[in-house]
């Protein structure tokens, strides 16, 4: 129920306003100070480093400072909160990704939200391009190749990522599931330790992200064997595709601009329009392609049906795992 208030003052000429047009004189002059952008991992990760290369546009665009915020921990868990118990006048944002808003609600079996109820999405900001990679000593060439492996040596194939329940380990429980292999997982504190080991031969493949895998690759110590989209892309043209082999399989490691519950839609249309430029421009889409993200635009309405599609997907994966984080 929405409670009405008169307020009267001198300043008002003793006009009375409720709140709701309160409310909206505070929206049309939407943004009056900085607006924070949380993110959910270490300043230097992929998702700061992408938010950061939209912030100056951002701000332009916006007439106001935005300021990213890092909030990392429990798997964005900590960043996600901080917005979904933020006041919705539009002034407090999260850079979400596939963990926070789709699979850590079944990952995680305690969480004191929900991101589908409790958020109200913005605007989709781009997929974070991953690559099936092997150290270059083992002798497959291909999807198909690896698979055969697994097949003929249950358990004896190993792949690592860069934590439980991220992109990477489900990227290989999906791939266990459709081509029907059972491989082990071997998880890491994040990917810097995971490249080591598989530059090193220590594990057999991973889907690491094409920013740190493809320098691996052009040396010689790592293979690419294939992209887990359901298109070739345009930056790899000639690397084939996981569903190439595995008809259907895709996984995207994508961000999300979402704020809390309640945001109005007049403030949603315009951070959604303000996101659409800034990701049309040409020098902001140039640099997010440098680190291996591609600009993926959408309307409020595309996103939030992303999101429920998402964690429709993932989670019987999560919990085929076995995996929980608390």
């Amino acid at each position: 129920m929405i409670h009405r208030r008169t307020l009267v003052g001198a300043g008002l000429g003793g006009l009375a306003l409720s709140m709701p047009a309160l409310r909206a004189r505070a929206q049309a002059s939407w943004p009056n100070k900085p607006i924070r952008v949380v993110v959910g991992f270490a300043a230097g990760g992929a998702t700061d480093i992408s938010t950061r290369v939209m912030q100056p546009k951002l701000s332009a665009l916006l007439g106001q400072p935005v300021v990213i915020e890092n909030r990392p921990g429990a798997g964005g868990n900590i960043a996600t909160e901080v917005v979904v118990h933020a006041q919705p006048d539009g002034h407090a944002f999260l850079m979400g990704t596939i963990g926070a808003l789709a699979i850590n609600p079944t990952l995680y079996g305690n969480l004191p939200f929900n991101p589908q109820t409790d958020l109200t999405p913005v605007a989709m900001a781009g997929n974070v391009l991953n690559v099936l990679v092997v150290p270059a000593d083992r002798p497959w060439r291909n999807v198909a190749d690896l698979i055969e492996a697994a097949k003929k040596d249950p358990d004896g194939v190993t792949y690592g990522s860069s934590g439980v329940g991220g992109a990477g380990h489900l990227a290989g429980a999906l791939l266990d599931r459709m081509a029907g292999v059972k491989t082990v997982h071997v998880p890491y504190r994040g990917g810097g330790p995971l490249m080591t080991d598989l530059t090193g031969g220590k594990i057999d493949y991973a889907f690491s992200t094409a920013p740190t895998a493809l320098p691996q690759v052009q040396n010689g110590r790592l293979r690419l064997l294939a992209v887990p989209t359901l298109q070739r892309v345009r930056s790899l043209p000639d690397k084939p595709t996981v569903a190439e082999t595995l008809p259907g399989y895709e996984v995207q490691n994508w961000y999300a601009l979402v704020g809390p519950k309640g945001l109005s839609p007049a403030i949603v249309t315009r951070m959604n329009a303000v996101m659409r430029e800034a990701l049309a421009d040409p020098t902001v889409a140039s640099a997010l392609e440098g680190q291996g993200v591609e600009p993926i635009p959408s309307s409020p309405e595309e996103l939030a049906r992303f999101i429920r599609e998402e964690a429709t997907k993932w989670a019987p994966i999560v919990r085929s795992t076995g995996a929980r984080a608390e």
